[in-house]
């Protein structure tokens, strides 16, 4: 197997790797699973970069891409997690009860 053939397979597989996470993404059950999965495919991303780079002999150019992009995933999974904690629907509490004030008995006199 030449390097270019395990460049491809290497990228592919990288690729199929991804479609799991992607499921992941459109049925997650909570919104933090599907911030989860969507940086695990912004990882997968940065690395099929440098393979890619790898690929058109062009490592030095690619390796610049890959780590802005995975910088720039890091950066908005931090503030949608962030955005998600302070929004994220609290459980609701029960009103407290009213009381009212106990009406004085008139003395007998």
């Amino acid at each position: 197997m030449t390097v270019e053939g395990f460049t491809v397979f290497a990228g592919a597989a990288l690729f199929v790797l991804m479609l799991p996470a992607l499921y992941r993404v459109a049925v997650g059950p909570t919104s933090f699973d599907r911030l989860v999965a969507v940086n695990v495919i912004g990882t997968k991303t940065a690395v099929l970069l440098v393979v890619i780079g790898t690929l058109f002999g062009r490592l030095d150019m690619f390796v610049d891409f890959a780590l802005a992009y995975a910088l720039l995933n890091f950066v908005a999974s931090l503030a949608v997690a962030r955005y998600l904690n302070r929004t994220r629907s609290m459980p609701a509490k029960k009103p407290a009860k009213r009381r009212t004030p106990r009406k004085k008995k008139a003395r007998a006199s």
